[in-house]
């Protein structure tokens, strides 16, 4: 993952590179070789905490709490599938691409890598 600084609008702006995707953290958009990936708004917030920790497995109650804020409730299955539903949008905008990995019984983890075809 690349860290850019880019100029928007003529005040600097952060944003994050894997491959094909730009996480445009200013601008709180999500480019996929440049067309636009529509995503919700805890959506977009789980991307950029993952994105922003590269090759680093994020507990499940890490994620939790810097998306949701908060302890998780017991037994709450919120981040699973927002990371299902993030996937999904990531592979069909990039069906060629593999963004994040599972860590069973731990987390999650950035991993962008292109899929051998």
């Amino acid at each position: 993952m690349e860290a850019a600084k880019s100029q928007t609008g003529g005040s600097a702006g952060h944003a994050l590179r894997a491959g094909p995707l730009e996480v445009r953290l200013d601008q709180r958009t999500v480019l996929a070789d440049g067309r636009g990936i529509i995503l919700t708004v805890r959506e977009f917030h789980l991307l950029a905490v993952l994105a922003s920790r590269p090759e680093q497995v994020v507990s499940r109650e890490e994620v939790y709490d810097l998306v949701w804020g908060g302890a998780m409730p017991e037994n709450d299955r919120s981040v699973d599938v927002y990371v299902s539903k993030l996937r999904h949008k990531l592979e069909t905008a990039l069906p060629h691409w593999s963004f994040i990995q599972t860590h069973i019984g731990f987390g999650y983890c950035f991993s962008p890598r292109p899929l051998n075809p």
